[in-house]
This record gives structure tokens, C-alpha cells and sequence, in this order.
């Protein structure tokens, strides 16, 4: 490290540096101790010296912390810059960085806002059940809206029956015949056309695989699949699989000689 008996032209003490940056000198001093960012030169009495070199260096450590970087993340990603390349570069990476955070952020908004348009149609409080939204918005399943039409017992069942790799892909599953369900109704295809049956019996399939064969909870899966007006999407889109789904079932149903949902409800 230089020294120079008197502070040149382009350095800084720490202090000056600091007030600069907007940082404190005492975070500078930890920089330096931690070997993330060191002055440059140092005067004869042994102040520490800064250019403007160091500056744009912890511009790039200020930046990746609030990033939420460590220490030793960020040794790993400052650095040389010794041409307009290199800061071109170190801006990218950051840019980049920004950019992911921001996708992060944008989806944490949204799926706070989807949570609290959850909570407000509740009528009582369910801390379970709110952890269970948020479990699945955070896995952007579409069908959470499903899980405030659960009680309990049913909650409590769901969470024995499926881990979370195997929910999810259930549910996939499910979103993807509900969604090919609705192509067949704006396609005016009949439900007891050959697709229409095909249709049913793969959704059943679907709904023994939910109860695992337990005829007893399908009470409960006809009460939660009601659709009264729509309130979201995902209401809309059940509400259009229910109107072909149930005379698909029935037409499916007839050609088994047995009606599963009747024979539960007595």
C-alpha cells in the first residue's frame, strides 16, 4: 500500500468516503477488516485513503448486500475494474441481479395481494389455512383458491394423503383435465360424445385417486365443487367444468350401471 505525507489530488479520507457513499466509517473499517474492499494508499500518520476506484467498488458491494448477498458471495463477484469493459461488466451482473429481485419482489406482491383477497372472503380465522394458501401460492398452484372451501378434517386429510411434491403434481394433473374439460365445452363437443366419456372417466379417475377409493368423502367434494356465482377465475373456470363434467359423469355413470355420488348421499 502507497503513502503519501500528504492527502493527493483524487483520495479521500475514510471519513470523506463514507459521507460520500452515504455509509458510515464504521462500515468501511469492516470492509477493510474483512478483506472486501481496502483503501488504496495510506498518509504518513496512517489514514486511510480512498479513490474514487473504490467508490465504484463498494457501489458494487452496497448493491449485492441489499441483494441479499453475504460477504463471501460478494468476494466471489466484485470485480477488477481496470477498463471501461470491466465496469461495463460489474454493471451488467448487477443489473441482472436487480432484475431477479425484482421478479422475487413483484411475485411476493402479488401473491400477498392474492392472500389478503383470500382472507377477506373468510369468515373466520384459520392460521392453518392461511399457512396452506401461502404454501401454494408460493408453489404458483393456481387452485388455492380450492383451499379455503376445505375444512379442517379435510385439510388434515390432504396433508397425510400428499406430501408436497406429490400435491403438486396432483394438482397439476387436475388443472390440466379441468382446463381440457373446458376446451371440450366451448368446442360444443356433446358429454356423451366419445371425448366427452373419455373425459369423465379420467376426471373419476382423478377423484378416486384424491379419496383413494373413500366413497364417504364424496359428500364433502360435491359440497366444496359447488359454484355459486363466480367470484375469481379459477371459480369461473370450475363453474364451466361443472356444467359438462356432471352429464359427462352421469352418461359415464349409467354405462357402469352405478351412480357412485348418488349411492353416498343415502
Amino acid at each position: 500500500m502507497a503513502k503519501y505525507r500528504a492527502i493527493p489530488p483524487g483520495f479521500m479520507t475514510v471519513g470523506e468516503a463514507a459521507k460520500k457513499m452515504g455509509v458510515t466509517v464504521r462500515t468501511l473499517q469492516y470492509y477493510d477488516r474483512e478483506g472486501v474492499l481496502s483503501p488504496s494508499a495510506a498518509s504518513e500518520g496512517g489514514r486511510r485513503l480512498y479513490t474514487y476506484k473504490e467508490l465504484v467498488h463498494l457501489h458494487q458491494i452496497l448493491s449485492l448486500r441489499s441483494l441479499g448477498f453475504s460477504l463471501e458471495d460478494i468476494k466471489q463477484r466484485v470485480t477488477a475494474l481496470e477498463t471501461p469493459a470491466d465496469v461495463a461488466e460489474a454493471l451488467a451482473g448487477q443489473a441482472e441481479e436487480l432484475r431477479k429481485k425484482i421478479e422475487e419482489l413483484t411475485a411476493s406482491l402479488t401473491a400477498i395481494e392474492q392472500l389478503k383477497e383470500e382472507v377477506l372472503q373468510m369468515q373466520t380465522v384459520s392460521f392453518k389455512k392461511y399457512a396452506d394458501i401461502i404454501v401454494n401460492l408460493q408453489m404458483k398452484n393456481a387452485s388455492y383458491h380450492l383451499i379455503k372451501r376445505f375444512d379442517d378434517d379435510m385439510l388434515d386429510y390432504i396433508r397425510s394423503r400428499f406430501d408436497k411434491e406429490s400435491g403438486l403434481d396432483f394438482m397439476q394433473r387436475f388443472d390440466r383435465m379441468s382446463d381440457a374439460i373446458v376446451r371440450l365445452k366451448k368446442a360444443g363437443v356433446p358429454p356423451g360424445s366419445e371425448r366427452g366419456r373419455q373425459a369423465a372417466k379420467e376426471y373419476w379417475g382423478l377423484i378416486m385417486e384424491f379419496t383413494d377409493g373413500d366413497m364417504g368423502m364424496l359428500p364433502e367434494l360435491m359440497k366444496i365443487g359447488e359454484i355459486g356465482t363466480a367470484a375469481n377465475t379459477w371459480e369461473e373456470r370450475q363453474k364451466l367444468v361443472n356444467e359438462y363434467i356432471e352429464p359427462a359423469l352421469q352418461l359415464y355413470f349409467a354405462e357402469l350401471g352405478a351412480d357412485p355420488f348418488q349411492e353416498a348421499e343415502e
